[in-house]
C-alpha cells in the first residue's frame, strides 16, 4: 500500500495527480521486486527536510529526497518512508533543465531502492532506471 502525506506548507508541484502517484509508486516498487511491500511519500518543503536532515543524518540543509527504513534487513510489510521536499525538486528542475515528472520519479525510485536495502553503486543505479521507466510508462 502506498501512503501519501502532504504539508500543509507546500503545493502539489508533481505533474500528476495522488491517484497517479500512487499508480506509479506501486509501479515502481514492482519493478524493484517490492511489489507486497508498503511504502509512504512525505511532500514536504526545505525547512521541514532540512529539520529531518540535521535530525537523523547531522546533516545541515535541505536535500531533495531523505529515506527512513522500516528495519535492516527489510523483513517489514512497510520499507519505509520517504520524506520529498518539493521546494528543492522544483528549484533543481529549474536550475538543471530537468522534467519535472522524470526528475520527480528519479528521486522517489532513488528513495524506494534505500528503503529496500540498496547503497549507492552500478546496482542501485541500474535499477533506478528501470523502476523511472515503469513508472513513465503508467503515466503515459
Amino acid at each position: 500500500m502506498i501512503t501519501i502525506k502532504k504539508s500543509q506548507s507546500v503545493d502539489w508541484l508533481l505533474p500528476f495527480s495522488r491517484t497517479e502517484l500512487t499508480r506509479v509508486m506501486e509501479a515502481m516498487l514492482s519493478a524493484i521486486k517490492q511489489e507486497d511491500k508498503d511504502v509512504e511519500i512525505n511532500l514536504v518543503d526545505d525547512a521541514t527536510i532540512a529539520d529531518l536532515n540535521a535530525s537523523f543524518l547531522q546533516c545541515d540543509g535541505p536535500t531533495n529526497i531523505l529515506s527512513f527504513p522500516s528495519t535492516e534487513d527489510g523483513s517489514a510489510q512497510s520499507i519505509g518512508w520517504l520524506a520529498l521536499s518539493m521546494d528543492t525538486l522544483e528549484r533543481e528542475c529549474l536550475l538543471y533543465g530537468q522534467d519535472r515528472a522524470e526528475h520527480a520519479l528519479r528521486l522517489i525510485a532513488h528513495g524506494m531502492l534505500h528503503l529496500a536495502g540498496y547503497d549507492h553503486g552500478d546496482e542501485m543505479f541500474a535499477l533506478t532506471d528501470v523502476a523511472v521507466d515503469a513508472g513513465l510508462n503508467t503515466i503515459k
